[in-house]
């Protein structure tokens, strides 16, 4: 099972527009793993009805997620790409997995208390048990490494917690996996409240950089971004806004903190923000190129999801097999 490399598992929503964040903390770093690790990248569309969605408004970001992926730089020939909805061993694993995770465990997850508060008029069992999902997910390939942003790490915990009771009960089943947190762009805040993670659920539009967005959009909004009442471009105590900025202009262009602060040593903060936004546009202007181009081949899009599917399914089959004979269950009659 690709042993002879570590094993990569990641996923993305189709449930809006990636963002700057989505780029840059995660999909951006992704394209570094190949070379030395087998890569699963997965839209994780089942994850995404949690949340109530537009059917068709679902299917049609399922198509664009992946090809922002491949458009991100992730080469289809390199990786798995896959839609997890293609891959029913994953909905499986999740349901024998769910008899092995304490309810406790899952009522403790920070994340299902935000979305709680956000869907209170659809507080659904989906939302409490997705975290068993996404264990399933990746524990399903075998999985050695898993980048995450800093929010995810309850996550990963929770899918090594079951993977080593479930090895615990029936030894050698599962890797246990590592989460793994990129320095570089890690956690790109909100431009709105840099408190808070950018979103790309969030409703306030300028609090928010999508990978999409029109040039002169994407300026518009760092020229709007919040910073506070002086004027210096460094690093400090309520100078969250500015230091959310300094890692946006980092992470686009490689320079350190000390460079950043001498390039705009007495210009203010509305060149550094216009600085921004030109890099930023630069930067995103050769992908949303190609993923027009990608977009418009539907036909192509939907052969990369069956080679993917079929691949990870190879993979998964082998793990679920394993599983299934572990606790109990008689493997099918198949002519």
């Amino acid at each position: 099972m690709f042993k002879d490399k570590k094993i990569v598992f990641s996923g993305v929503q189709p449930s809006g527009t990636l963002t700057i964040g989505n780029y840059l903390g995660a999909i951006r770093n992704f394209t570094a793993f190949p070379e030395d690790h087998h890569c699963y990248y997965c839209v994780v569309d089942e994850h995404a009805i949690t949340v109530r969605q537009d059917p068709a408004e679902l299917r049609r970001r399922t198509y664009e997620t992946l090809a922002l992926y491949i458009a991100c730089g992730l080469d289809p020939e390199k990786n798995t790409l896959f839609v997890q909805s293609h891959v029913t061993e994953h909905a499986e694993l999740c349901w024998i997995l769910d008899c092995y995770t304490m309810f406790g465990e899952l009522s403790r997850m920070t994340q299902f208390k935000d979305k709680s508060a956000k869907n209170a008029d659809n507080i659904n069992a989906g939302l409490f048990t997705y975290p068993v999902l996404m264990a399933a997910d990746i524990l399903l390939y075998q999985t050695d490494l898993v980048p995450v942003g800093n929010d995810q790490k309850q996550h990963i915990e929770l899918a090594r917690n079951i993977a080593e009771r479930f090895n615990g009960i029936y030894p050698g089943t599962f890797t246990v996996p590592e989460g793994f947190i990129p320095q570089s762009g890690a956690r790109i805040m909100s431009l709105a409240d840099p408190t808070k993670k950018m979103s790309k659920s969030d409703e306030n539009e300028n609090a928010v950089v999508r990978i999409l967005d029109p040039r002169d959009v994407i300026i518009r909004k760092f020229k709007r971004a919040v910073t506070d009442s002086g004027s210096e471009v460094r690093r400090g105590e309520g100078k969250e806004g500015v230091g959310n900025l300094m890692n946006v202009y980092s992470a686009l262009t490689g320079k350190t903190d000390e460079e950043i602060e001498k390039e705009f040593a007495g210009r203010g903060y509305g060149d550094f923000k216009a600085a921004i936004g030109e890099v930023c546009a630069d930067v995103l202007a050769p992908v949303q190129s190609e993923f027009t181009r990608l977009v418009a081949d539907k036909k192509y899009l939907e052969s990369v999801m069956k080679k993917g599917a079929d691949e990870a399914r190879y993979n998964a089959c082998r793990t679920l097999s394993k599983v299934r004979r572990k606790v109990g269950f008689i493997e099918p009659v198949r002519d």
